[in-house]
C-alpha cells in the first residue's frame, strides 16, 4: 500500500497531469482536492493529447476509480460537457464518483466573479471568471449548494430558490444588472443533478477504506504551491488550498496516512495572471522558453509568463508541502541555451535573504541572485534511457536543483512521449 500526493511546486502550470498520469499506472484510486475547473491540464497517451479540466487525470485509464473529492468546487455543465468530451474520445467514464459534499458552482458565481474582475480594474486578480472564488466564499459563509443537495430534487429547489433571491437582490440593487432567471435555474440543475446522481458517493469513507485495504492511493490538485490562498502570493492566488495538507480537507483522509509527497517542477518558471515574477524573463530568453515549452494556458490559451528557476519559492515549496520528492519537467525546453541559470537567492535592500517575503511590495524589490551553469544539447538528452545517460551537464543542473531543495528528484521529463522520462525512484 502506498499513498502519494502530487503538488505544485510553482505557479501551477508544472505538468502535474503528466506526472499524475506516470504514477496513476499503478494507482488503484486516483482523487482530485481541491480546486474547479479554472485550471486545465493535459495528459498524453499514446501520442493522443486529453485536455482535462475537472476530471482526474485517472479517468484516462478505465481500471482506475477516479473521484471527485470534497474540497473541490464542481460546475455540473461543465463537467458533463468534459464527461461527453471524454466519451467522444472513446474512453468511459464508469469509474468516476463524485463527494457529497463537493460544493456545487451556480450561474450566480460566474457571473459575480465577472462582476468582481471588472470593479477591479487595473488591480485585477486574472480569475478565469469561472465562478470558483465566489462559490469558495459561499462555502465560507455557509451558504453554499453541495452535490448532496442538486441529486434531491426537493432540498436543492429550496436552496436555490433562496440564494438565487438573495444574488439577484446583490445584482440588480448593488451592480444594476438584470436578475437571473430563478425557474430556468432550478430547472436546469435538476436535470444536472438527476444525470450526476449515479456517479455521488460518501468520498471520505471510499478513499479511507481503499487506503485501509491496501491500495494505491494517488491524489492530485489544481494550480501550484505559490497560489494557495494561505502560503501563496496573496492576493494573486486562488481561493483553495493546493498544496499538500489540500489533501486532508479536501478529501477526509488523515495526514498519518500520507506515505509520500512529490512535487512537480519545471526546469525553468512560468506564471498565468498578474502578480511578482522575481525571475521573470520579459525578453527573448522568456520569448524562447515560452515557445519551446508551449507556454500557454490549457484553458485560456493566454501565453504564459516565463523566466529562471527559482530556487528560493522551491525551498519554500519543499517546507509547506512537506515534499519527499521532485519530479522536473520540461528538461528539454532548456536545452540549446548556451547557458542556464538559477535563482539561488534575492538581493533585498543590498542584504541577501534565502526565504520568500509575505509582503508583496518586498517581493517586488527584490532582484534574483544567480548561479550561471553551462547548458546541454537536445538530441543527447533525447538520447537518454537512463539518468546515467543524460547530458553531463543536465545531470549537474538536476544536481544543483537537489542542492538548493535538499530533497531528491525521483522523475525526469524531457519531452511529451512516455519513453521522454526516466525514473530515478520507484515510489509506488
Amino acid at each position: 500500500m502506498a499513498t502519494i500526493v502530487v503538488v505544485g511546486a510553482q505557479w501551477g502550470d508544472e505538468g502535474k497531469g503528466r506526472v499524475t498520469d506516470f504514477f496513476a499506472e499503478k494507482a488503484d484510486m486516483v482523487v482530485r482536492y481541491q480546486g474547479g475547473n479554472n485550471a486545465g491540464h493535459t495528459v498524453e497517451v499514446d501520442q493522443k493529447r486529453y485536455k482535462l479540466h475537472l476530471l482526474p487525470s485517472g479517468i484516462i485509464h478505465k481500471d482506475k476509480i477516479s473521484v471527485i473529492g470534497n474540497g473541490v468546487v464542481v460546475d455540473p455543465e461543465a463537467l458533463l460537457e468534459e464527461i461527453e468530451y471524454i466519451q467522444k474520445e472513446g474512453l468511459t467514464v464508469d469509474s468516476l464518483r463524485i463527494s457529497e459534499r463537493a460544493h456545487v458552482i451556480m450561474p450566480y458565481h460566474k457571473v459575480l466573479d465577472a462582476i468582481s474582475e471588472e470593479n477591479l480594474e487595473e488591480n485585477e486578480i486574472g480569475t478565469t471568471k469561472k465562478g470558483i472564488g465566489p462559490c469558495y466564499m459561499d462555502k465560507a459563509e455557509r451558504s453554499g449548494i453541495r452535490i448532496a443537495d442538486l441529486i434531491d430534487e426537493k432540498a436543492f429547489r429550496e436552496k436555490a430558490k433562496k440564494a438565487i433571491r438573495a444574488k439577484n437582490e446583490i445584482l440588480v440593487k448593488l451592480y444594476g444588472k438584470e436578475p437571473l432567471d430563478e425557474e430556468e435555474i432550478i430547472q436546469k440543475y435538476t436535470k444536472y443533478g438527476e444525470i450526476l446522481k449515479p456517479y455521488v458517493v460518501a468520498s471520505t469513507s471510499l478513499i479511507y477504506h481503499a487506503v485501509k485495504d491496501g491500495q494505491n492511493v494517488l491524489f492530485e490538485g489544481a494550480q501550484g504551491t505559490l497560489l494557495d490562498i494561505d502560503f501563496g502570493t496573496y492576493p494573486y492566488v486562488t481561493s483553495s488550498h493546493p498544496i499538500a495538507g489540500g489533501v486532508c480537507v479536501g478529501t477526509g483522509v488523515g495526514p498519518t496516512l500520507i506515505d509520500n509527497v512529490v512535487g512537480v517542477v519545471k526546469a525553468y518558471t512560468t506564471r498565468v495572471g498578474k502578480g511578482p515574477f522575481v525571475t521573470e524573463q520579459d525578453n527573448e530568453i522568456g520569448d524562447t522558453i515560452r515557445i519551446k515549452g508551449h507556454e500557454f494556458g490549457t484553458t485560456t490559451g493566454r501565453p504564459r509568463r516565463c523566466g529562471w528557476l527559482d530556487g528560493v519559492i522551491l525551498k519554500y515549496a519543499v517546507m509547506v508541502n512537506g515534499l519527499t520528492y521532485l519530479a522536473v519537467n520540461h528538461l528539454d525546453t532548456l536545452s540549446e541555451f548556451e547557458t542556464v541559470k538559477i535563482c539561488t537567492g534575492y538581493l533585498l535592500n543590498g542584504k541577501s535573504i534565502y526565504d520568500l517575503p509575505a509582503n508583496l511590495e518586498e517581493i517586488e524589490k527584490v532582484e534574483p541572485i544567480y548561479e550561471e551553469m553551462p547548458g546541454w544539447d537536445l538530441e543527447s538528452l533525447r538520447k537518454a534511457k537512463t539518468y546515467e545517460e543524460l547530458p553531463e551537464n543536465a545531470k549537474k543542473y538536476l544536481e544543483k536543483i537537489e542542492e538548493i531543495t535538499g530533497i531528491p528528484v525521483c522523475l525526469i521529463s524531457f519531452g511529451p512521449e512516455r519513453h521522454q522520462a526516466i525514473y530515478r525512484t520507484e515510489i509506488f
